[in-house]
């Protein structure tokens, strides 16, 4: 994993702009509704919103932490908006999702970390579109268990907390969170709510090695992680955010992909624009499928 530094080939990104896209756009800026498509600058963007498809963002556009990949904003957050939940709620139906993701900045400026406005958006998606699928990207809640759980109670099919990097560069990717407590939380919930689908992602490009990569798959799996996304760190247009390291080339995501499907994880995906909700809806049919189910049955 040599650096390779401009930008390759294969991470020539395709934009699209159809009607689909138009919806998508009018819909948000109609019910006032951030995403973390745009706050985050999400390379996928373009192609998700030409297929009709967005990730919620709750609680305001900025966050508390200072993560230094990451290109959501990073001022003052601003109060909690009541009606923020029904507004996501009505965007599902008027987007007719089948499957939801929302996730949130992270709020530790809250005592429960914005869980009780995740159960309430959780609450009222599912009372207006029953047979949408729901998936949930939270933070770390601070360490707050009582908040793991909270959330976790409201039942979504997905339970989703990125890990984001190898345990060797947490305190320089993620100096306010801890790769311990990512893990501990991600078990916490499985073991309670072992119903549910657990998630996390990771990026490449950081300075991580290979074999870091591999021990943050199998730390996952012992923690009763079923699916797992990895994809290729891009630099937002930032001095605050760290540089790429290296371009991890097809072949090699290919390989990753490989060696953590061997663990048994119920899905995997790993590619340069994979993202933690990028094809969301379609990563858990896999992992809800009898294939899937026999791999779990047989662990």
């Amino acid at each position: 994993m040599s650096k390779n530094n401009p930008r390759p080939d294969w991470l020539t990104i395709r934009l699209s702009n159809n009607d689909t896209q138009k919806e998508v756009r009018g819909c948000l800026e109609s019910l006032q509704l951030g995403t973390v498509c745009s706050s985050a600058r999400c390379p996928n963007q373009s192609e998700c919103f030409s297929k009709g498809r967005a990730t919620f963002l709750l609680m305001g556009p900025n966050c508390t932490r200072r993560c230094a990949f990451c290109a959501v904003d990073r001022e003052q957050p601003m109060a909690l908006d009541t009606g923020e939940p029904e507004r996501v709620a009505q965007a599902v139906k008027q987007l007719k999702l089948k499957h939801a993701v929302i996730t949130s900045v992270t709020r530790d400026d809250l005592p429960d970390g914005g869980a009780q406005h995740f159960v309430d958006t959780v609450r009222l998606v599912r009372e207006l579109n029953p047979s949408v699928s729901v998936e949930i990207l939270v933070p770390d809640f601070a360490g707050n268990i009582d908040a793991w759980d909270f959330s976790a109670s409201s039942l979504p099919d997905v339970y989703n907390h990125n890990l984001e990097t190898v345990q060797r560069l947490y305190a320089t990717v993620r100096p306010q969170a801890d790769y311990s407590r990512s893990l501990e939380q991600l078990k916490f919930v499985k073991d309670k709510y072992p119903q549910l689908k657990t998630k996390s992602g990771m990026m490449v490009g950081l300075g991580e090695e290979y074999d870091e990569l591999v021990e943050a798959g199998r730390d996952l799996r012992e923690a009763g992680v079923d699916m797992v996304t990895v994809g290729q760190y891009l630099s937002p247009i930032s001095s605050r955010n760290l540089q790429v390291q290296y371009y991890m080339p097809p072949e090699e995501f290919t390989r990753l992909e490989d060696d953590l499907k061997k663990m048994g994880f119920l899905m995997v995906a790993a590619s340069p624009f994979v993202r933690s909700s990028y094809n969301a809806g379609e990563a858990f049919v896999t992992a809800s499928s009898d294939a899937a189910t026999a791999v779990l049955e047989e662990r």
